[in-house]
């Protein structure tokens, strides 16, 4: 620097300011190019960007319409409020229902019938407590730590037993009361008493005052102040009970919450403006997108002036791809009532390129043909044989007719009994308690209602109503039949399907008394077959085909019922809405026509930058070199001053001696 600030002292040209004026004149042209072409750069990337969020918009509308369920939007009614209904559109169907509630579910509760002095001091006995809810069995000790009634609430109230306890002060002393956490039938109460220290376990004394069970004496143990009940519903003349106040699955799709007694008419409709809604949000975003598009790749005639991406290639092949699904008429409908979206009402301007939808004639189109219009839209799979259902497809199934062979249908896994029931039974604490496993992973504990005389039937309906109301097998999605084979032998049959599907005797007090004290257990088996003569893999009643299967690829179908051999065909139509979320995809994916052009242009910034460096690293040394430059000169026109002041000095100095001669 210090160079550059003496720079001139000898010419007075050669300066610092000059050498900035060279060298901003030398990276003027060079900065100006770089910059037009960052700016250049970044706005087609600012405009890709654009482009890429207006196409990804048309993904969620069409994504949502290429689901079957959305094209078969429900509502529901009650003519009574407290008779509540909720619709689920996926399951639901078009009906009228008339419902009478006769019962609400309720939840068991117990009072002590002895009135203690103290809650905190007074004995209540000692020994151990079985609670017995639905089919959970608690044990609980009581011993001198916690010899008292809150002591005794607070050890129940502890164990999760399914049962709270609670303590009221009468006025004239204490008293306990139970209540079942949960309402219904299959979540009564039962408790028992063993290793009573104050006498025995069921004479009314000590820790048995705490002793219930239907069966016991009116005036021993705990008395019942309000009885377990379950909910009771009339659906067109159909007795439906649960154990809870919410009936779900009763009629797919509805869902009941009952508040009250009384009688309602359900009525479920299909509500054809909600999914004409789905469409009219699919023609907005699309043309959004079409003005979008204007926006960037438009043309002014009149001004003769293009836009920035006028003429550009990918946004013409986005609009080709899009106008080729709008405009055609998807393949396998071509003998369809309904074939394109023409035909239900969206149909293209062809002036400004956008959409316009006739909203009165989809809504008359989808009433006449609602196969035909979620075929359209969605992808739909028609089978020729009713038990044959589609499930869905794979990334590259493409459509066609697929013919569909069975060599081994789906079975559920079954435990069968050894010999015959008997008639009648009498169920005691000797036999009341039974474990199964259920599908490998699944404990399943019953406690079976005691009594005596009971028949066959009275049996059966005990165990499938708790096995119904069975917590676990309720969280898993999944339920177990009990009946009696063609021998009178009990059977438990999973309701799954396949290699998964079992049911296996875990434990049993008395396994003999059902015919259970030897058991044959047979585990399900998968489906098996072909799909377009290719050989499928089965997972319960689901036949499908992996990758690399030509046309059928990523097929998946459900087969019902035992036929084996030809199960007919299955047809598979891939809709408009299927069509575009994928076309959507592509586009924007990381493989995608947007992101490659952006790839594209963020390597022409990373290059523009190495440019840059290359341009200041070349402007430093040209610098450099000026300095070094302008420096030698600076000093050789410093020397030659230098020289000609010596030599004016001596000439000046000769100049009196010539006068004097």
């Amino acid at each position: 620097m210090a160079g550059i600030s003496s720079l001139g002292i000898g010419s007075g040209v050669l300066n610092s300011d000059l050498v900035d004026q060279l060298v901003a004149a030398e990276r003027k042209p060079t900065e100006n190019r770089l910059t037009q072409k960052t700016q250049q750069a970044e706005a087609l990337l600012s405009a890709y960007g654009k482009l890429r969020s207006a196409v990804t918009e048309l993904r969620l509308p069409m994504r949502q319409l290429s689901s079957p369920d959305n094209l078969k939007a429900f509502s529901a009614s009650s003519s009574n409020e407290s008779i509540g209904v909720e619709v689920d559109s996926t399951k639901a169907n078009r009906g009228s229902y008339s419902v009478e509630v006769t019962s609400l579910a309720s939840a068991q509760a117990l009072a002590s019938r002895d009135v203690f002095a103290d809650r905190d001091s007074t004995s209540v006995g000692q020994g151990t407590l079985e609670l017995s809810v639905g089919d959970k069995i608690t044990n609980i000790t009581i011993d001198s730590s916690n010899d008292t009634l809150q002591g005794l609430a607070n050890a129940i109230n502890d164990a999760d037993a399914g049962v709270s306890a609670g303590i009221i002060d009468t006025g004239n002393g204490f008293q306990m009361v139970l209540s079942a956490d949960e309402t219904g039938t299959a979540n009564a109460v039962s408790i028992s008493v063993t290793d009573d220290a104050a006498g025995t376990n069921t004479d009314n004394t000590g820790l048995s005052r705490f002793a219930f069970n239907t069966g016991m004496d009116a005036d021993s143990g705990l008395k019942e102040t309000i009885a377990a009940s379950d909910a009771v519903m009339d659906i067109n003349g159909i007795s439906v009970t649960r154990s809870t106040n919410t009936f779900e699955n009763v009629i797919d799709g509805l869902t009941f919450d009952i508040t009250e007694t009384g009688t309602s008419t359900i009525k479920v409709s299909q509500d054809f403006g909600a999914v004409a809604d789905r469409v009219q949000g699919f023609v907005d975003k699309f043309n959004g997108l079409q003005s979008t598009i204007d926006s960037l790749a438009g043309f002014n005639a009149e001004a003769g002036v293009g836009s920035l991406l006028t003429g550009d290639s990918t946004v013409r092949t986005i609009q080709g791809q899009l106008r080729n699904i709008i405009t055609r008429v998807v393949p396998g409908m071509e003998d369809a009532s309904v074939r394109s979206l023409a035909d239900v009402g969206v149909t293209t301007n062809f002036e400004t390129g956008g959409l316009e939808f006739d909203r009165e004639k989809f809504e008359e189109v989808l009433k006449a043909n609602p196969d035909d219009v979620t075929a359209l839209f969605a992808e739909q799979g028609r089978t020729t044989d009713s038990e044959v259902e589609f499930v869905r497809s794979g990334l590259n199934t493409e459509p066609g007719e697929y013919n569909i062979n069975i060599t081994q249908a789906a079975t559920q896994g079954q435990l069968v009994a050894g010999s015959s029931l008997d008639a009648t039974f009498d169920i005691t604490d000797a036999n009341d308690e039974l474990s199964l496993s259920v599908n490998g992973d699944l404990t399943v504990n019953l406690k079976l209602t005691q009594g005596n005389g009971l028949s066959q039937q009275a049996l059966l309906d005990d165990i499938q109503a708790q096995l119904n109301a069975n917590s676990a097998l309720n969280a898993a999605g999944t339920n177990v039949q009990v009946g009696l084979d063609s021998g009178g032998k009990l059977t438990f049959t999973s309701s799954a399907y396949g290699s998964d599907s079992k049911v296996t005797l875990s434990s049993a007090e008395d396994a003999a008394a059902f015919g259970l004290g030897t058991n044959t257990s047979t585990d399900g088996l998968d489906v098996a077959g072909t799909i377009g003569g290719q050989a499928a893999e089965g997972d319960g009643q689901v036949l499908f085909l992996g990758s690399g299967n030509g046309g059928a690829s990523g097929l998946q179908v459900r087969i019902l019922g035992d036929q084996t051999g030809s199960r007919g065909s299955i047809t598979f139509v891939e809709g408009v809405g299927e069509r575009t979320v994928d076309l959507v995809t592509n586009i924007v994916g990381a493989d995608g026509a947007i992101e490659s052009r952006t790839d594209s242009l963020n390597r022409e910034l990373e290059q523009i930058q190495e440019n840059q460096v290359r341009l200041e690293e070349r402007i430093a040394a040209y610098r450099e070199r000026l300095v070094s430059q302008f420096t030698a000169a600076d000093s050789l026109i410093s020397q030659l001053n230098s020289t000609r002041d010596y030599v004016t000095q001596q000439l000046a100095a000769l100049a009196p001696q010539n006068n004097r001669e």
